[in-house]
């Protein structure tokens, strides 16, 4: 198949690309290796939205953090995903570093960060009564905020397709030769030709750019793990909470999230395996003992469920946002780690403006930037919510009690552009299985609801796709309940 573009990754930057880039007439694709975007560095983040004070002064890390902290919002509203500015506070707890907080003011003023400033011990444990008791100062950000990872990138996804970018799951791509009429892209579904290559591979970003350019490429995949905490203890923070920076980045943050939990992590531990995602007991003692230098009390023993992510980081330690230089045509999107989640806005709004030059491409006279998300009946007033349920039963029934998601969400979180495939595609849109009980009561009537909306048996419903199917057979007597 021959397109114009082809965009390698269904990662927040390879999907801001592609909504960016359906602004224009172009005949466009993304290759996606996963059965559904925002299974990768995407969706295992902090969920922060970076005011951008601590990325170096002239580096795009900078550049793209202070702009996609600015069009978070607006893009929120168009696009109808989850996002809050809370702001942040970055702690000292020590009268001999206060220097290096001044250092990071001035930074941050540097890069265009607005209203930032020093708080005193007293303002900032009025305004944070869990601050630790040592706290000498915080460095105040009121532009930080916090977004729902899924919510981004599948709202990204979902109106790039509707404005006519197409999509492949379960497209891996094997290998990537340059012809002189553009690129050969061999994958696990067969051979795609494109005049454009768009690299946003995330921790595989270096492979492909090594296929096709002398000038290699090194990502190093570091790990951070996480602890998310249940929603009665949401309350605990309610500003993102940073340490001062060291060497490996922003430390352990304590945040709240945009649905009500509460997230301490990461860690940053430096691999060469590309697929580490697992815990580690020594990371997870790590992320107790370093959040509790600058946030006391975390009930930990709330703790409903643990999990990893590998941030892609070159060598460069700056985004790589550029056409390699022996092969035209080929467009690096990589070393996009943190604040790559707040950058994907403006790295989209990046990439689409290269490809807008170079290609001399039009306007697209029919690009609607505007999504409406999932409903959430619980939002409605309660009239409102019992008109809907009278006239559609089905936002009547609670299927994952946790989270309160009924099956009308579940039916649309399927029947949508780009629909949810699996039960961790379910999970992401509606959040069905990631409350207390992390789906161990809503799973077998998900997995119902996925069966009868695909018209696919329940032995073929998979956790995430490819062979992660979670029944093997089914007694269909005793599975309907007959005796």
């Amino acid at each position: 198949m021959k397109y114009d573009v082809i965009i390698i990754g269904g990662g927040v930057s390879g999907c801001a690309t592609a909504r960016e880039l359906s602004r224009y007439r172009v005949k466009a694709c993304v290759l996606e290796r996963e059965e559904d975007v925002c299974c990768g560095t995407s969706k295992a983040n902090s969920g922060i939205v970076h005011a951008g004070h601590d990325a170096w002064p002239g580096t795009l890390m900078a550049q793209l953090n202070v702009r996609g902290n600015a069009l978070m919002e607006p893009l929120s509203e168009e696009l109808d995903f989850e996002f809050r500015r809370n702001g942040s506070m970055v702690v000292c707890t020590e009268e001999e570093k206060r220097g290096d907080l001044q250092k990071l003011l001035e930074r941050g003023e540097k890069n265009g960060v607005p209203d930032l400033r020093i708080l005193e011990r007293e303002e900032a444990l009025a305004m944070e009564p869990n601050l630790t008791e040592d706290t000498v100062a915080v460095l105040y950000a009121p532009t930080g905020g916090i977004v729902c990872p899924f919510g981004l990138n599948i709202a990204l996804a979902e109106n790039a397709y509707t404005n006519g970018v197409e999509f492949y799951f379960d497209t891996e791509v094997t290998r990537i030769t340059r012809r002189p009429d553009g690129f050969l892209l061999e994958t696990t579904q067969g051979e795609y030709v494109s005049d454009y290559v768009v690299n946003a591979a995330g921790v595989y970003a270096d492979v492909f750019h090594n296929m096709v350019s002398q000038e290699k490429m090194n990502i190093t995949p570091r790990r951070g793990e996480y602890m998310l905490l249940d929603k009665t203890v949401g309350g605990h923070v309610s500003h993102t909470i940073f340490r001062l920076p060291d060497e490996l980045g922003k430390g352990v943050l304590v945040t709240p999230t945009v649905h009500g939990n509460l997230l301490v992590g990461p860690t940053a531990q430096n691999l060469q395996e590309k697929e580490a995602v697992n815990t580690t007991q020594e990371g997870l003692r790590t992320i107790r003992d370093r959040a509790g230098k600058s946030v006391r009390g975390i009930p930990f023993r709330q703790v409903i469920t643990s999990f990893a992510g590998l941030r892609a980081c070159a060598q460069t330690h700056d985004f790589i946002i550029q056409e390699a230089p022996d092969a035209p045509g080929f467009i690096d999107c990589a070393g996009i780690a943190s604040p790559g989640l707040t950058s994907a806005p403006a790295i989209g709004e990046m990439v689409a403006e290269m490809l807008r030059t170079r290609m001399n491409l039009e306007a697209n006279p029919e690009f609607c930037g505007r999504r409406k998300g999932i409903l959430n009946p619980a939002k409605l007033p309660l009239e409102e919510r019992n008109r809907l349920i009278e006239r559609e039963p089905a936002y009547g029934q609670i299927i994952c009690r946790c989270e309160m998601v009924t099956e009308g969400e579940i039916v649309d979180a399927v029947r949508r552009p780009l629909g949810a495939k699996s039960l961790d595609g379910v999970k992401r849109r509606t959040r069905a299985g990631m409350g207390r009980c992390q789906a161990g009561f809503c799973s077998p009537k998900t997995m119902e609801i996925l069966a009868r909306e695909r018209g696919i048996l329940m032995e073929a419903v998979t956790k995430s796709g490819g062979d992660s199917t979670l029944i093997c057979g089914i007694n269909k007597d005793i599975w309907q309940g007959d005796e």
